[in-house]
């Protein structure tokens, strides 16, 4: 019997994470990408973790969900290599470039442009000796829940404390408001005190926050600052904090081993992806064509600073709409996030009166596998020029592949892509990414057991928004939920329920026709709508 190359063998991973047939994905590997064979953020990291687990290959994240065809980015997997040590602690250590933006994005617009909250609500009894154990072994395993931050000649630096458990503060009031909605009233709470909880000199800008819900429940909410952490890694936290709660109620030893920090984890392990100018012009050429800014005003002025004030909307969808998405995608071959991408792009560009325009969507930086269990700031939200044309399955795989174009250059510095387009700065609006999309629901599940507790999850805010409009997916094979959020001071609350309205038109059109019907007859412009497109040079 052959034995199988390791091309062979992670042909066969992917085709089990994907839940494809093995004999017949070699054929479209050749000439199609991962995002197109109906692969996903998700069974994309699953893909790596088990690469490097199994097979000792390190395969990169970017690269899986880039354009290139899928056999082409598994040939270039490397041999997994030994982990070196980090930096000494105490040492000071340069700031990782997701620091650098939070700590500038912090200084231009204050505590709430930088702080976010993902809540657990705890149904059962908590234990909180455990819950404090677990804690303390979590800031033993992970660097980034101990690292400082401080001010120095050169600019700020970071350090690394030897040893400091995540504090665990008690609410014993969570205020009124949030329209009756406990959870609200408590991210509320927190919002307000985010600068308080956040940033005590000299110690960690994150902080754990319990208070109790009604008949006996609790929220425990992780409150953490974007120089430390980001939605992935808050996500792995809550599920290492959970996992790590059950083996305390039931007496089992907790892991502590110590984890590689970014400076170990983050280290090439693969060939390097282009940077610098030549990949900024080379983006730059392909987003020519395309709107520097989409603005929902409508015609009203904007305020000559860009307010970060933000207000929000939950939009639910029925289970039915859902299902027709989840069919919709596995007939064009792309994960259901990229027709809910496609719905987002296509209600915008309906309301602005657009064909094409850019979406900023947040993408994952974590090019090893060692990265995927380390807290860091690794995410970036880049542009993906959506064009809004040809038939509907033709529309999403373009969709999909534009995604997969713009994580290759999640690298690139937005500024520096900006002043390749011939894009002046302007404090009055988000420059290339006015309306941006984020999917969190493959991040977590909606509910997760820990001993005798049921935890769903919340997210939350500090109250702050940095795009014009902003669509999350919260959840979605439970109860699928999204959020828009948006900018008071450009879109009002009465222009923003409709655009949710016109997302929810846009989706059920678009999940409804034909593979072949034209995206153009699909829905018909808004009344009132208008070019308001600021064209690229």
């Amino acid at each position: 019997m052959l034995t199988p190359t390791p091309l062979e063998e992670l042909l066969d991973l992917a085709a089990d994470v994907i839940g494809c047939d093995r004999r017949a994905l070699p054929a479209g590997a050749a000439g199609s990408p991962f995002i197109t064979l109906g692969g996903g953020l998700a069974q994309a990291v699953r893909l790596q973790a088990r690469a490097g687990r199994q097979l000792g290959l390190a395969v990169d994240l970017a690269q899986l969900l880039g354009p290139a065809p899928l056999a082409d980015v598994l040939a270039r997997a490397v041999a997994v290599p030994a982990v070196v040590p980090g930096p000494p602690a105490g040492a000071v250590r340069a700031l990782l470039p997701g620091q650098r933006a939070a700590l500038a994005a912090e200084r231009a617009a204050g505590a709430g442009a930088v702080c976010r909250v993902l809540s657990a609500e705890l149904a059962g009894p908590l234990d909180a000796g455990a819950l404090r154990r677990v804690l303390a072994a979590l800031g033993a395993r992970h660097e980034g829940l101990r690292t400082v931050f401080a001010d120095a000649p050169h600019g700020p630096v970071r350090r690394v404390l030897a040893a400091c458990a995540p504090p665990l503060v008690t609410l014993e009031a969570a205020g009124a408001g949030g329209g009756g909605d406990p959870v609200a009233a408590m991210h509320g709470y927190l919002a307000a005190r985010a600068r308080q909880l956040v940033g005590r000199p000299g110690r960690p800008p994150l902080v754990f926050a319990l208070g109790r819900l009604a008949g006996g429940a609790h929220l425990l909410s992780f409150v953490y600052h974007d120089a430390v952490a980001d939605s992935w890694s808050a996500a792995l936290l809550w599920q290492e904090l959970l996992a790590d709660y059950d083996r305390a109620v039931h007496r089992r030893p907790l892991v502590r081993g110590l984890r590689p920090g970014p400076d170990t984890a983050g280290r090439a392990v693969v060939p390097a992806r282009a940077g610098g100018p030549r990949a900024a012009g080379e983006r730059a050429e392909r987003l020519r064509g395309f709107p520097a800014a989409v603005d929902l005003a409508e015609g009203a002025p904007r305020p000559a600073v860009f307010d970060v004030r933000v207000e929000r909307l939950h939009v639910g969808l029925d289970v039915r709409l859902r299902d027709a998405a989840d069919a919709t995608a596995r007939r064009a071959g792309v994960p259901h996030g990229t027709v809910l991408l496609a719905a987002w792009a296509l209600a915008v560009g309906r309301r602005a009166g657009l064909e094409r325009l850019l979406v900023g969507c947040e993408v994952p930086r974590r090019a090893t596998a060692a990265l995927l269990g380390t807290p860091a700031p690794c995410s970036a939200t880049v542009p993906v020029g959506c064009e809004l044309e040809g038939g509907v399955d033709y529309f999403l795989r373009g969709v999909a592949c534009a995604f997969s174009e713009a994580l290759g250059c999640a690298d690139l510095d937005s500024a520096e892509l900006a002043r390749e387009l011939g894009v002046r700065p302007d404090r009055s609006r988000p420059v290339l990414t006015p309306v941006t999309f984020a999917a969190r629901d493959e991040l977590l599940p909606a509910r997760v057991r820990a001993g005798d507790l049921s935890a769903r999850f919340h997210h939350g805010h500090a109250g702050a928004v940095t795009a014009d409009a902003a669509l999350t997916v919260l959840r979605w094979r439970e109860d699928p939920l999204l959020r828009l959020e948006f900018a008071p001071a450009v879109l009002s609350r009465s222009r923003a329920v409709r655009l949710a309205g016109e997302l929810r038109g846009a989706l059920a059109a678009l999940t409804a026709a034909s593979p072949h019907t034209p995206v153009e007859d699909l829905l018909p412009a808004p009344a009132g709508a208008r070019d308001l497109a600021l064209p690229l040079s």
